[in-house]
């Protein structure tokens, strides 16, 4: 067995890449064979994963699935393939949590801030310096779309409110809180509670400076409600949000999105997280 493009197909003994791109994929100029780049004429043996890529061409939205089904498996790739999850704050909590989950492929992300880009964002936000004065949403959707093409990518472009995030997202399957506003912070943790029942929620609180890793956790707060942070650290002279502390919760974050999508975290709170009820 040969595969190819992570697609299974019959091996040949004898069979060469470029007899396998002739067939499979003519005019491929990149041949990897096991990881490593071949030249054409190399004979191949059964068991070889093989990838044809032709320089600059974008892999269909079939290829990029069969990638994933063969990373992540297909029972997991198709759950999280068809996930909706919301993600409220695109700064450097925002920007990263969302790069993760397209990554991974969840297939749909509703992206929402009011706010443009700044050269002060550069130092923790997934943005790059040609994309200053855009609007996040936009900026962030064109990166994306660099990433995994076949996303589909809902931006609201609005300074949020608690009528506005029950509008929004109360179908999604899991909302991420990523203000950099305790207020903010408050009432979404509030509408979480109280009018959207039944969607998960990570939310953050706790992530300025360069303090110790360990301190960042990911604390239950209730049945699928979820805290990232270490509860303390606010930005300050000389404790900035800095993009290794702020990066490392963003992906707990994102973890903590893909545990509850996978339903991993129950409603028992068997995780080791440590658990908190607190309501701001």
């Amino acid at each position: 067995m040969l595969w190819v493009n992570e697609r299974a197909m019959a091996f040949r003994s004898g069979i060469r890449l470029s007899d396998l791109a002739a067939e499979i994929r003519p005019g491929a100029d990149v041949l990897v064979v096991n990881g490593f780049p071949r030249e054409p004429d190399t004979e191949l043996a059964d068991g070889d994963h093989c990838w044809l890529i032709r320089r600059g061409e974008v892999p269909s939205a079939e290829e990029i699935d069969y990638l994933l089904y063969a990373r992540h498996t297909p029972g997991v790739h198709d759950r999280v393939k068809g996930a909706t999850v919301g993600i409220m704050g695109l700064g450097g909590l925002g920007s990263a949590v969302a790069i993760a989950l397209a990554r991974v492929g969840v297939g749909t992300l509703l992206l929402a801030d009011f706010d443009v880009v700044e050269p002060t964002n550069l130092n923790r936000q997934h943005y790059f310096v040609d994309q200053i004065g855009l609007r996040k949403t936009e900026a962030l959707c064109d990166t994306l779309r660099r990433i995994t093409p076949h996303l589909v990518l809902r931006p609201i472009d609005q300074r949020l409110d608690a009528a506005a995030m029950v509008r929004h997202f109360a179908a999604v399957d899991v909302l991420v809180e990523c203000f950099d506003d305790a207020a903010m912070k408050a009432v979404a943790l509030r509408v979480a509670l109280t009018e959207l029942k039944g969607v998960g929620y990570v939310g953050a609180s706790g992530v300025a400076g360069y303090g110790d890793n360990n301190t960042i956790r990911t604390a239950r707060l209730y049945p699928r409600v979820y805290l990232v942070g270490d509860g303390e650290s606010a930005a300050a002279p000389g404790q900035g949000l800095m993009a290794p502390r702020v990066g490392v919760a963003a992906h707990q974050q994102a973890n903590q999105v893909l545990r509850l999508l996978l339903e991993a975290a129950r409603e028992d709170g068997g995780d080791n997280e440590t658990s908190r009820a607190v309501i701001p």
